[in-house]
Formats: structure tokens, sequence, C-alpha cells
């Protein structure tokens, strides 16, 4: 039986640099000498792409190196499931997953790199109060035990950003840095980025976006009129933004949506750009003039057109003749397709229904709409007073300030989400996206799922900020955290959806996991008294973690969806699992005694038989279950003898 190694199985979340230096020997295979990177070469093969000036034009920051690393280094945690958290555990695939979400977005590498669609954040607008950061990044797990209370803090504290800090905007850009990098990583080729913000960090967030996406990737800055001011000196501020980035802007299509038919113009101005041409329109074109109105000459003002040869003369509401016009025509190709009697569709992929001539004598053309091109000045969607009475009365207490308009988020997912696309928020805060998702699916009859990431930050009942707060925890019978609160919105939200939509049958659940340290025992040597170092080590497992814990961990660390289908079955009195309808099987029993080896594995062979899986399955066990070696050797060999070549142990 083969030992899972670092290499199958490690112990921490996706090395990136590892993985970064692998694609870049693939590409650029002679800059690499006894397997490290030659830069001279590298740089000789770039030619005159690098840039090796001292002073060049970009953001720079004190630790931006340290948190450019940080994105880098490998998380050493795990995701714990919470099943009696969940809603729907066995069928959801939506995820609410607790914990610091730099960790969390570390650890979702291996199975969700380049398969999000959207991700919108509204991070904390660095207010001077209104986020937490560790003094301490040497040890990111127990940063975040410490701060959520489960261990005791040994001097690492948690500080909020304060403007007395001297470092007010570093700290801000320290904490987003390795965010929107691990974040970036995670969408598609044809994903959208999204993060919220105002004026105390848009030149700022605007500057490292550009750094992490491309400048070529830059879509737009929505403004979101709030329809509420906030005293800003001498102005009154009623706006926020909302900033817009692609994966790569080259695979943007324009936004499908909207009904009904549109009219566009088919001619502008004529300049250098858009010179004048000559173009024969057949008699019975469409035109919209009284009985006998005739056009010679020129006419029109800023937009003129010239009748070349024929006649523009009205009859029956038709053109009577064959008219030749000269003009600027922006849609000339369509109009040459048109009247060839050909299925024409614009630039947008919208059928065009025809072309015509309104009652002063303008090309015009009719579409069948489909797309649509949202204006950087977003709907007034109501005060924000009203999206805070809205959640207070969902949840029966006033708890969340300022939330997102939950319409705001909706248009969002229609415009750049459809089907079962996978949609994040890591700023989860009130679960504002995730109750758009469902509303949105309901209406759309979509399967979009979500993956929610929230810092469960303690509530303080003696702050007066916090006290509704903690007081509706109590009330629910949950510990007084802000992930409690996302959860319970979580709930109310999806009756909600489902009571005003009593027939739709889509998800309206989801599983929760919690961050926690790896479920595999970090080597820790006592140096004064080895031999019980290594007598612990024989169990490398934590004794205080279920099988459960261990099959998660060893999903995500294999790179397998957290909400894959797993059956379980009880084979020898022993509990085994199947993932992916049989390519993983799984028995994480603790003692497997010598007598139980062949029923067990009999078992395992019949069952993986019924499941019938294609291609080759792997089966993992317990190493220290075994109560020797050769218990071990005799289950791998009947196993084997029956086809289940790849059988390792953990």
């Amino acid at each position: 039986m083969k030992k899972l190694t670092a290499e199958d199985m490690e112990t921490k979340s996706l090395d990136v640099v590892s993985d970064n230096v692998e694609h870049l020997k693939a590409i650029f295979p002679e800059a690499f000498t006894e397997g490290k990177v030659n830069f001279d070469v590298l740089k000789q093969l770039l030619g005159g792409v690098i840039d090796e000036r001292e002073e060049k034009y970009g953001l720079n920051w004190h630790g931006k190196r340290r948190a450019r690393q940080l994105a880098l280094t490998p998380s050493s945690g795990t995701l714990r499931p919470c099943p009696e958290d969940s809603v729907d555990w066995n069928t959801t695939h939506n995820l609410m997953i607790e914990g610091d979400n730099l960790e969390v977005l570390k650890l979702l590498q291996k199975s969700f790199a380049g398969k999000v669609k959207l991700i919108y954040i509204d991070p904390p607008y660095n207010t001077g109060k209104d986020f937490v950061y560790p003094d301490n990044f040497q040890d990111n797990i127990r940063n975040y035990l410490e701060l959520t209370g489960q261990v005791d803090g040994n001097g690492n504290k948690m500080a909020s950003n304060t403007e007395a800090s001297g470092r007010f905007h570093t700290d801000w850009l320290n904490m987003m840095y390795p965010r929107l990098k691990l974040a970036r990583s995670l969408l598609r080729e044809d994903g959208v980025m999204m993060v919220s913000i105002d004026d105390g960090e848009i030149n700022a967030i605007k500057s490292l976006a550009t750094e992490v996406f491309g400048e070529e990737n830059f879509l737009s800055i929505l403004i979101w009129n709030k329809q509420h001011s906030q005293q800003q000196g001498l102005f009154k501020r009623y706006h926020e933004y909302v900033l817009a980035y692609a994966k790569n802007a080259d695979t943007m299509s324009n936004i499908s949506g909207g009904d009904g038919e549109i009219d566009a113009g088919a001619l502008k101005k004529v300049s250098r750009g858009n010179p004048a041409s000559d173009f024969t329109f057949p008699s019975g074109v469409r035109f919209e003039a009284p009985d006998g109105f005739e056009l010679t000459g020129t006419y029109g003002d800023s937009e003129q057109v010239t009748v070349v040869s024929g006649r523009l003369i009205c009859r029956n509401g038709k053109t009577a003749e064959v008219v030749t016009l000269r003009a600027g025509w922006t849609q000339k190709n369509q109009m040459q397709s048109f009247f060839s009697g050909k299925d024409t569709y614009d630039s947008k992929g919208q059928k065009v229904l025809e072309f015509y001539f309104s009652s002063t004598g303008k090309a015009k053309c009719r579409k069948a709409r489909s797309k649509i091109t949202p204006p950087s000045l977003l709907p007034e969607y109501g005060m924000v007073s009203e999206q805070t009475d809205y959640l207070s009365r969902l949840l029966g207490a006033s708890v969340f300030s300022n939330p997102k308009p939950v319409k705001m988020m909706s248009d969002f997912l229609s415009w750049f989400s459809s089907d079962d696309d996978v949609i994040m928020d890591f700023f989860a805060g009130s679960g504002t996206l995730a109750e758009a998702v469902f509303q949105r699916n309901a209406e759309d009859d979509s399967q979009r799922r979500f993956l929610l990431v929230q810092l469960p930050e303690p509530l303080d009942p003696d702050n007066q900020d916090q006290k509704l707060a903690a007081e509706l925890c109590d009330k629910i019978g949950k510990p007084r955290t802000i992930a409690e609160l996302t959860k319970e919105r979580l709930r109310r939200a999806a009756k909600k959806v489902q009571d005003e939509n009593p027939q739709f049958t889509g998800d309206l659940g989801f599983r929760v996991f919690k961050l926690a340290s790896s479920n595999i025992r970090a080597w820790e040597p006592n140096r004064e008294n080895l031999p019980k170092t290594l007598e612990e080590s024989v169990e490398h497992l934590k004794t205080d973690r279920t099988e459960t814990d261990i099959l998660f961990e060893l999903l995500l660390k294999l790179g397998l969806d957290l909400t894959v289908p797993i059956e379980e079955k009880k084979i020898a009195g022993k509990t085994a699992h199947s993932i992916g309808a049989g390519t993983l099987l799984v028995c994480l029993a603790s003692k497997i005694a010598s007598a139980e080896v062949e029923p067990l594995a009999l078992g395992i062979v019949a069952w993986h038989k019924q499941l019938a899986p294609v291609g080759e399955t792997s089966v993992v066990f317990r190493d220290s279950a075994f109560a020797d070696d050769v218990a071990k050797t005799n289950l791998t060999a009947i196993l084997q003898q029956h086809g289940l070549e790849n059988v390792r142990s953990l």
C-alpha cells in the first residue's frame, strides 16, 4: 500500500510559487539550470519586455513585497464541515465558510481555481475603525484562532486600523493586495471582479486592481446613488462606487438581457473617421412620412443626406422608387446583408428586423433587443435607510448598518452570470449577495451557486453598536459573531424566496465550513524527550477530529469540490465513502483488525463493481488503523487482485 506523499496529499494548500515555477519551466525550459531560474537567460528570452528602470509608474507602499509573499505562502489550515449549522446539507451546492478570507482563499485554490464567474466584494472602507488586521503575519491560522477566541493569545494582538497608526493606507493596502491576487486566480477566463468602495480608498483600489488584473481588463467604475447625503466638507456626498474588472476582457461579450425591440440610427455626421458613401435602397421600404412627401437634394442638419439618383418619395407609407442616397452610414454592411435577403445581426448579436425611414427621411434600424448596455450611473435602488429597514424586518432586529441593495446585486448577477455559474463574496457581511442569488435563480429558473466567506468576528454586547446584534445571536441560540448573523440571514432569506415562489424547486440551502488548523499533526519534536515525540507521531492525525473532518480535508487537498456528492455505506462494520460516483473510495476507520481485513476488502470490491465508475479508482485508508504491516499488505493484495491497483494510506 502506497502512502500518500506530500505531492499527493499536501498538509498545506496549493503552493502557488511552485505552480508558477512549473508553468515558467514549461514555457522557457532553457531558462532553468539545475532546477533553478537563470534570470540572465530569462531576460534574453523576454527581450525588450523587461523594464529594469529604478523609477517607473505604479503603486508602491511599505510592505508591498511582504504582502505579495503572503499571497504566495500556502495555508496550513483546513475547513471543518458543520452539517448542524447548514441547510439541506446533503443536496445543496452553496457554501458558507467561516474564517479569515485570506486563508480560505488559499485553501480554495485547488478546488475552485478558474471556476468562479463573478466575484463581488464589499470590503472594509478603511474609515479608521472598520477592519481588523494581525500585527503578526508569521502564523495566519494562529492569528485567526486568537481573533475568534479559540486559543489564548501569546502577545499577538489584533488591532483596528486607526488613522493614528501612521500606516493608515498602508495597512489597508497590505490587507487587500494578497486577497485580490488570490481572488483573480479563482476567476474563469471570462470572469468578472466587482468591488464596492467609497471616496476614501477609490484611488488606491483602482491602482491596486489595475496592477493585479491589468489596465486592459478595466471595465468601468459604476456610480451608486445612495439617495442619502453625507456631509463631506464643502459638499454633500450622495454616492459610492463599484469597480468592475475582467479576468480577460477579450473574452467578454455584450451583456445579455432585455426584451422587446429597439430603434437605432443608421447614419451619423460625416467625418474623416466616418466618410460619406452611396447606398441604393429598393422601393417598398417603410417611410413614416405623409403620402406624397418627397425629399430632394441635400437634407438634414448635422447628419446630412444627399439624394444621388432616383426619388425619395412616400406612397402608402413606403418608398415608391429605387433611390440612391449618400450619407455617413454606420451600418452599411448590415444594410447590404438585410436588403440582399439574409438573416442579419448586429455586432451585439441582435437580429435586425428592418431598416426604414423616419418622417424626416432619416434612415433607422429596428432590432430585436437581446443585449443591454448598462450606464455607469446605476439605477436608483432606494435610500440606504430602506435597505436597512428591509434587513431589520427580515431579521427582526437592526443588526447591520448600510447593507447593499439586493436589487443591485441581482442586476450584477443578471449582467455577468447565468445557468450554474459560481458566484463568490469573501467579505460576505450580511449575506446580501447570497439572497440575490436565491432571488435571481427563482426569477430565471437558474442554478447559480454561491460561495461566501465571513470572519466570525466576535460581537460585544457592551458595545452600543453591537448590542442588538449580540442579543439576536442570544435569541437564536448561536455564538455572538457576525458570521452567525450571516447564516441566519441566509436561512430567513431562503424561506422568504420559497414563500414568494412556491413553484421554485431550486437550491435554497448552504453547507457551512469553518476554518481550523489541519487535521494532520505538525512535526514539532520535543528535543528533550524525542522518544515520546516519536511515539506520539505514530498517529499523525489529530485524535479530536472526526472521520468527516479528515474526509473533507482529503477532498480539499486533492482539489475536489466541497459539495461533491458523497455516498456512505457500512462495510464489515466500517464506514466507507464513495466520492465522484466511485472514482474515490475512502475508509477512515481508526482501527482495522487483522480478522476484518478480508471482509472489508471484499466488501469494497463488491461496492466498486456496483458503482461501476468510469476510469481508475483510488482507495484510501487511515495508515495507523492497521494492527501491523501484514494486515495492510493483505488488504492491498486483495484489492489489487480485483483490479483496484491504486491503494493508498493517509
